[in-house]
């Protein structure tokens, strides 16, 4: 079982970033708090760890992570742009439960999987992580869930599922509270921001509602329009169709398309 450290305790506190810090170095995982729900990180820029975050969550690199970042300057650093009219969402919702998908700078060396150029962003408004992320960079982070299981808001619910595959687990007590999840999806929002014609599309309805999205960009800035490529998103919960002994057509299963917040 992983080192877990309990976040309530100074002591414990100290030592528990430490150590998350050293395994995020040597390439290992380690599970974070959110605002939203906790999360299972790994160093953005090495390949091998991120592979291993994948493979902790039963996923492979047809969804590649979001990544977490402490501030804006580190957007501007990852992203090629940001366009214009995001700008009302990100002043009022980042940090928080936002993640945007853009197009990442063509000369970062890093191997978050089959992205088609793009990266998905999010600055968490948790200060244990922000705190983790200054020291570390860019982390790449997905709900710390097995796929098709809700995403977990306690660190014991999520060592419960993915324990085995990392080294730390950061416990900062039961996290999103005070947002109202959209349906099962208690996640950040994700929004795709790397159309060519500049339009953003909700790629999926998390805690930040559509309405407070249109509020604040407006009706002409949202498409409804399909993307002409796959996007990096966090991944979403789905739920099993009921069995049936002769269905005359397997009812669809949605799945959102990692990766954030």
């Amino acid at each position: 079982m992983p080192d877990t450290y309990d976040l309530s305790d100074s002591a414990q506190l100290l030592a528990g970033m430490r150590q998350a810090r050293q395994a995020i170095g040597r390439g290992e995982l380690v599970i974070v708090p959110t605002d939203t729900v906790y999360g299972v990180a790994a160093d953005a820029f090495s390949a091998a760890a991120v592979a291993k975050l994948l493979s902790a969550k039963g996923r492979d690199r047809t969804s590649p992570p979001p990544v977490l970042i402490a501030n804006r300057a580190m957007a501007t650093a990852l992203a090629e742009h940001l366009p214009e009219s995001l700008d009302p969402l990100l002043e009022m919702h980042w940090p928080g439960p936002l993640t945007i998908i853009v197009r990442a700078r063509p000369s970062l060396g890093w191997d978050l999987g089959d992205t088609n150029g793009t990266v998905a962003l999010r600055i968490p408004a948790h200060p244990l992580t922000a705190e983790l992320l200054e020291d570390t960079g860019p982390l790449a982070v997905s709900s710390a869930n097995l796929h098709g299981m809700p995403a977990p808001h306690t660190a014991g619910r999520a060592a419960g599922m993915i324990g085995g595959a990392v080294a730390v687990v950061l416990d900062a007590g039961e996290v999103g509270e005070g947002y109202e999840p959209h349906e099962k999806q208690n996640g950040s929002t994700i929004i795709d921001a790397s159309r060519d014609d500049g339009l953003l599309r909700i790629v999926r309805q998390g805690v930040l509602n559509e309405e407070t999205i249109r509020e604040l960009v407006g009706d002409e800035a949202l498409t409804v329009d399909a993307p002409e490529a796959e996007a990096p998103v966090e991944e979403a919960p789905v739920e099993e169709p009921p069995a049936e002994e002769t269905p005359a057509e397997e009812p669809p299963v949605e799945e959102a398309p990692a990766k954030d917040d």
